[in-house]
């Protein structure tokens, strides 16, 4: 054994939780050395370098396990797994049946809930919450009070932050920038160098990669393609089947729709 119970106990709601105490040097940790609170033995593995310090919790059924580590004062609870590389701390919480893993940071005020995954390298901090079935991997960062949420994933290099949204079966990859109070879902998906921003919204269908950017109060969806350089924004709608690529941009109030090209 690493580690056992102490007698020390502390009661959150109707949970009564015990403090922790390692039983042999593994990783930065000594034997005698004080950890954080446990509702069991089932909440931390006895095998690898996993630990849970300071004034963390780790609480219902949930389990942390490999080398991971929660610290400071994360609360992993329900269903929860942290394994593998992962950390969790701060303030941040992962629970229902939520898993972090790999090399993923989630910390600050952060929340993983429902069946969400954090996984690979990825970072979830700040205010942000990634719940539902959402999925968020590669080296994607999710932060500030953005929301990732329903069957959407954020992969590869893509961050999605201010109060940005990714919702229903979106997605954000490659090094694409979702932000401010931009809102992506239904099946759209934003890929390459690509910026969402502002109030514009990205959504049925649509498609924006390249470096184009979708910005102001500007909406692309339907089977709209905007690539290349392109921009849209002010209160400009792209719709239907329209393909806006190049060095093209359309602004104001217009709104370009059915089977166009326009570079």
């Amino acid at each position: 054994m690493k580690y056992k119970l102490t007698d020390e106990t502390k009661q959150f709601g109707e949970i009564t939780l015990y403090r922790i105490k390692a039983l042999k040097d593994f990783s930065d940790v000594k034997s005698g050395d004080l950890g954080g609170w446990v509702e069991g033995g089932w909440n931390l593995s006895q095998e690898g370098d996993c630990w849970v310090s300071d004034n963390a919790k780790v609480s219902g059924n949930a389990c942390v396990s490999g080398n991971a580590n929660v610290h400071e004062d994360a609360w992993v609870y329900g269903n929860a797994w942290v394994y593998e590389d992962a950390k969790v701390y701060g303030r941040a919480n992962v629970y229902e049946d939520a898993n972090v893993y790999g090399k993923a940071r989630v910390y600050g005020n952060a929340k993983i809930s429902g069946n969400a995954w954090v996984h690979e390298d990825a970072r979830v901090y700040g205010n942000a919450w990634v719940y539902e079935d959402a999925k968020i991997s590669g080296a994607a960062w999710v932060y500030v009070n953005a929301k990732v949420y329903g069957n959407a994933c954020v992969y590869e290099d893509a961050n999605v932050y201010g109060k940005a949204r990714v919702y229903g079966n979106a997605c954000v990859y490659e090094d694409a920038n979702v932000y401010g109070n931009a809102r992506v879902h239904e099946d759209a998906k934003v890929s390459g160098n690509a910026k969402i921003s502002g109030n514009a919204w990205v959504y049925g269908n649509a498609r924006v990669y390249g470096y184009a950017e979708v910005y102001g109060d500007a909406k692309v969806y339907g089977n709209a393609r905007v690539s290349g350089n392109a921009q849209v924004y002010g209160n400009a709608w792209v719709s239907g089947n329209t393909k806006f690529y190049g060095n093209a941009w359309v602004c104001g109030n217009k709104e370009i729709c059915g089977n166009l090209k326009v570079s």
